[in-house]
């Protein structure tokens, strides 16, 4: 484990380049620990599944969706307890340094807003041809959902060529996220961070119709 005064933002992009990746202990212990999964969850950005009730929902702009207005507080939003999970990973020490990261363009966060409340979004991590995501949360119905299919509209418009989700969940699969052994992980991770994403690709905000365009363009 390293403590907040000793990991720092070089060592996180290290992390990332060996793929690894930080976690907090609990909410209030501000120990970071690197974890290294044996399965790891990715989404194929050029397999995405998106149902047809979800591309309504996206495609009618319910929500507002911009991108880096409010990193931090989608972060803070991440880390406080919801349904099912009274305690979170994101403790301090990994709250300032993903404040640093974005502060040098390197995170990213994708927000939904509704009547000018954040009510969804997740944020993740930029680097070469890769995207980490890290947490998403919700308050609203498909809010998060939807800031994921911006997300993925935004990667694949970028020309980037890794999602890691770092662990499946059943919220996931539904998009066609899959898991993927270690050895396989570190070939697709080692294509992507020899290519330069382009986090700018799409408008901002972009609507919910660009989104959609962006995703069902050929590779």
């Amino acid at each position: 484990m390293r403590d907040e005064g000793v990991f720092t933002v070089e060592d996180l992009l290290a992390c990332y380049r060996m793929g690894v990746f930080p976690m907090g202990e609990a909410r209030h212990d501000a120990r970071v620990f690197l974890v290294d999964p044996k399965r790891r969850g990715v989404i194929d950005l050029n397999h995405f599944h998106l149902s047809h009730r979800m591309a309504r929902t996206v495609r009618a702009d319910h929500y507002e969706v911009r991108t880096d207005t409010a990193f931090d507080e989608v972060v803070e939003a991440c880390a406080q307890p919801a349904e099912g999970r009274d305690e979170t990973w994101i403790n301090a020490p990994i709250q300032i340094l993903y404040g640093a990261l974005f502060r040098r363009g390197q995170a990213h966060s994708v927000e939904a807003w509704k009547n000018g409340e954040l009510v969804g979004g997740l944020y993740g991590v930029s680097l070469g041809g890769a995207f980490f995501g890290e947490s998403m949360f919700s308050t609203a119905r498909d809010a998060s959902k939807v800031a994921l299919v911006h997300l993925v509209a935004r990667l694949r418009a970028g020309g980037y060529r890794l999602l890691d989700c770092q662990f499946m969940t059943p919220h996931l699969a539904q998009f066609g996220a899959e898991e993927i052994s270690r050895p396989e992980y570190h070939v697709r991770l080692d294509t992507a961070l020899a290519t330069e994403g382009d986090w700018q690709a799409l408008p901002e905000p972009a609507s919910g119709a660009q989104a959609l365009q962006a995703i069902s363009q050929a590779s």
